[in-house]
Order: C-alpha cells, then structure tokens, then sequence
C-alpha cells in the first residue's frame, strides 16, 4: 500500500467500509500533527512570494477597477 492512497482505495484494499477507512485516516492524520512541532525560526528567514491581493487570479482587471491600494500606487 502506498502513501498517497485516497480513503476509498485505502477501504478496499482493507476489506473496510468506506466510512471506517475515513474515521481510521482521520485519527490517524490527526495524530500526526499533534505529534508534531511547530519549528521555531531564528536569524535571517526568505519569502519567496507575497499576494497582495489574494482570490482574483486570472481577474487582473477586476481587481484593478476595485482596488484602492492599486489606484493610489499608480497615482502616487
């Protein structure tokens, strides 16, 4: 059994009922990250992207026609 398995293959690979295989993962996963650390940054940290304007993708002008930040930066 792999590891990018979706809860329906991981049920009948088991012989398990697709809820069950959802309940087990979903333990399972939750585990996992209350095991989990969050890890502690320290010095000098890259971003390599910022959206300043997030959910308009592939809506450029949409955006600039609603956008305040974008109308006194043009103007400015």
């Amino acid at each position: 059994m792999g590891l990018n398995l979706s809860n329906r293959q991981i049920a009948h690979e088991l012989g398990l009922n697709e809820d069950d295989a959802q309940d087990i993962t979903r333990s399972l996963r939750q585990g996992v990250v209350d095991a989990s650390t969050t890890p502690t940054l320290a010095g000098t940290v890259e971003i390599d992207e910022v959206y300043l304007i997030a959910g308009h993708k592939g809506q450029s002008d949409l955006v600039k026609k609603t956008s305040s930040w974008t109308q006194t930066a043009t103007e400015g």
